[in-house]
């Protein structure tokens, strides 16, 4: 019994890390975060896009591997043949590539904030510790009043 316990209190510990919870918050977040971009490139960019392209809809895109030619992808799938959905496809792709930019923009936006707000401290020379003798011109302590090198009194 021993074995389980100080298994389930490790497995305890690893789940009540800091670590753990801040990535189960960053999922829930990018979940909802990916249906803003969805409904983003679905609602906004595809619309564009198909009026760029001449109304073609990347998402009604498909192929039918049964070799039959059906009018729609809804034709195709009613009658149970196999397709490649190809236009879904380029809109998951598209999906991707507006979310890393927007991810992009976000954590640029988030740094230049951090570097305008954060106060810069500027360092302060250290006091020097050490002096030349100036006349053996060996390093020595900076509260030195005779030289160990050379015996020489050195003035304050």
């Amino acid at each position: 019994m021993a074995k389980k316990s100080g298994f389930m209190a490790e497995f305890k510990k690893f789940v009540m890390r800091g670590n753990v919870i801040d990535l189960a918050v960053g999922v829930i977040v990018g979940g909802a975060f990916q249906a803003i971009v969805k409904s983003l490139v679905d609602d906004i960019v595809m619309p564009v896009i198909s009026l760029i392209t001449k109304g073609i809809d990347f998402t009604g895109k498909f192929f039918a591997l049964d070799g039959v030619d059906y009018a729609t992808l809804e034709e195709a799938q009613a009658a149970g043949a196999a397709v490649l959905t190809y236009g879904n496809f380029i809109s998951a792709v598209i999906n991707f590539f507006i979310m890393a930019f927007v991810i992009f923009c976000l954590v640029k936006a988030i740094n230049v904030l951090n570097e305008k707000t954060s106060k810069k401290e500027t360092e302060v020379p250290a006091e020097p510790t050490t002096k030349i003798c100036p006349y053996c011109q060996s390093e020595i302590s900076i509260k030195a009043t005779k030289c160990p090198c050379c015996t020489s009194d050195l003035a304050k």
